[in-house]
Order: C-alpha cells, then sequence, then structure tokens
C-alpha cells in the first residue's frame, strides 16, 4: 500500500489523515487504515463511502486495527470497467485482502456492505472469527419493484448521460437532507454535506448505479444456512430504508446468529450512535450477553 491521501480527497474527509492506496487489478483501491492490533474489516452501503465509518473506526481502533476501504466505483476506488454484482465484488474484496497481507479477525458491513460483509466470510482463505451486519440490505426488491428497481438501474447506468444529471441534481442541500432523513436517520451537517459533496461527483453516482444494477441476493441467501462463523444483527428500528424484520428473517436462517434491534436510530445506525454501536459491537466479540 502506498500511505497518503489521494489528490481529490476533499479537504478535512473523514479519515483522511489514515488514507492509504492499492493498485490491485482491476482498481486502484482507496482505503483508510488505522489503529493496532487484530484486523477489523468495515464495508460500507451502496451510495456510500468509508468516510461513513469515520467516528466509530476511531472508536474501534483504540482496540483493532482497522480497515476501511471505498467500495468499487465508489469514493475514489476507481477502474476504468467495473465488476459491480455480489460475487464480483466479494472476489475483488478478498483479493484486496490477499494483496495487503491482511487476515481480518472480523468484518463488519452496513446496509448492502452487510451482504458482502457476509459472503466475504465465505470466500477467505482464512475465515472472520465473527461478522456484524449493520442494518442489512440483505433481501431482494420484491415483487413488480424487484423487476423495475434493477431494470431502471440498468438504463442509467448504461446512459452515459445519467450520471452527470443525477450528480448536479444533488447539488441542492434540501434535496440531500430528504434522502437522508427517508431513512429514518437524524445525522450533523457535515455529516449531510459529506453525502451532497459524493453524490455530486458523476464517477461516484456512476459506480453507485452500477452496483445497483447487478446486484442480486440470491445466491447469498441460498448460502445464509451454511454461514458457520457467529453474526451480529444490529438493526435501528427506526430504519425506514430497510424494515428490521429482513434482519430478523436473516438472523433466523444462520445458525449461529443473533440480533439486537435498537430503538431511536434509524437506517445509518453507525453514523448517528457510533459510541452506541461501538459499545455492542464490544459487548458481542467479548461474548457479553445483551442487556
Amino acid at each position: 500500500m502506498t500511505p497518503g491521501a489521494p489528490e481529490d480527497l476533499p479537504p478535512q474527509w473523514p479519515l483522511a489523515e489514515f488514507s492509504q492506496t492499492a493498485k490491485i487489478m482491476p482498481y486502484r483501491w482507496h482505503l483508510a487504515d488505522l489503529g493496532e492490533g487484530d484486523e477489523v474489516l468495515l464495508l460500507h452501503g451502496a451510495g456510500a463511502s468509508a468516510h461513513s465509518w469515520g467516528d466509530l473506526a476511531r472508536i474501534l481502533a483504540r482496540s483493532y486495527r482497522v480497515l476501511a476501504p471505498d467500495l468499487p466505483g465508489h469514493g475514489l476506488t476507481r477502474a476504468r470497467g467495473m465488476r459491480a454484482g455480489l460475487a464480483d465484488m466479494t472476489t475483488d474484496l478478498a483479493a484486496l485482502m490477499a494483496g495487503i497481507g491482511s487476515q481480518p479477525k472480523v468484518i463488519i458491513g452496513h446496509s448492502a456492505g452487510g451482504a458482502l460483509a457476509l459472503s466475504l466470510s465465505q470466500k477467505l482463505t482464512t475465515p472472520p472469527s465473527a461478522v456484524i451486519v449493520l442494518n442489512g440490505a440483505l433481501e431482494d426488491f420484491q415483487g413488480l419493484a424487484g423487476f423495475l428497481f434493477p431494470l431502471m438501474a440498468r438504463f442509467l447506468a448504461l446512459n452515459p448521460l445519467a450520471a452527470p444529471f443525477l450528480a448536479r441534481s444533488a447539488v441542492n442541500p434540501a434535496a440531500i437532507e430528504r434522502l437522508i432523513r427517508g431513512t429514518g436517520s437524524e445525522i450533523s451537517q457535515d455529516g449531510l454535506d459529506r453525502y451532497r459533496r459524493l453524490i455530486s461527483d458523476r464517477r461516484h453516482v456512476a459506480g453507485t448505479l452500477a452496483m445497483m444494477a447487478s446486484w442480486s441476493l440470491a445466491p447469498l441467501s441460498r448460502e445464509l444456512p451454511h454461514i458457520a462463523v457467529p453474526v451480529l444483527f444490529l438493526h435501528g428500528e427506526k430504519d425506514e430504508a430497510v424494515a428490521p424484520d429482513v434482519a430478523m428473517r436473516a438472523a433466523a436462517t444462520i445458525p449461529n446468529a443473533r440480533i439486537e434491534v435498537l430503538d431511536g436510530l434509524g437506517h445509518l445506525i453507525h453514523e448517528e450512535a457510533p459510541s452506541r454501536i461501538a459499545d455492542r459491537i464490544s459487548a458481542f466479540l467479548s461474548g457479553t450477553p445483551p442487556g
């Protein structure tokens, strides 16, 4: 890995002082690397970047070495072409871990990153000791939406004018605030500004659209009963993007899983309440029963 922030990293970006780049095909990866000890890998959700882990990563880095990459096509992870489906992203994340000599002991994923965390736990040569899923998006859209939404995303991803148009539309701060509030979460003005900056980047939008267009969770759903590592699901009870029932169904399928639904929190629980989430993670990893 090469230390230092890329030239196009925004000023005062969360975790910028821990920035690294790694050229491992087919990407130039951007990731944060902080702390010492057993390794914890953080995987953000669709449309976000490693910045979303800022506060939680710093807390975890008091006890662990924390690695937080921008997913393919997101943030500052760049490629000329993109492999955007769950299986391809899992393979490419495994290649990143091998390329930098990392063997994460714990994988934590948020939203779509939760699906990646579970999938990657089955792909790594040395499986992690635990997986933690925050507000996991673990089911495809059902019915007509299941047909139309991926189709619309695929159309937009193939339209070269779509990403610039959507990026320009995101310049309106009120639109970003409505988008985030629509997830059931309340985050700071700085947090809203960072999402506005992300979504105004046409390359980031194009990467998000490509991921949405290629995403299918059916193979992972079939794999859930075979996941042997301990899994903790943390889910905000106010989540309006992914209902807590989704996590409950997944937890019921995995042999060694448990779920905690956290009152007062929405979809972005790690940004809303990083200390609270860190406490639940530490309790789980230490074997302390929920209380």
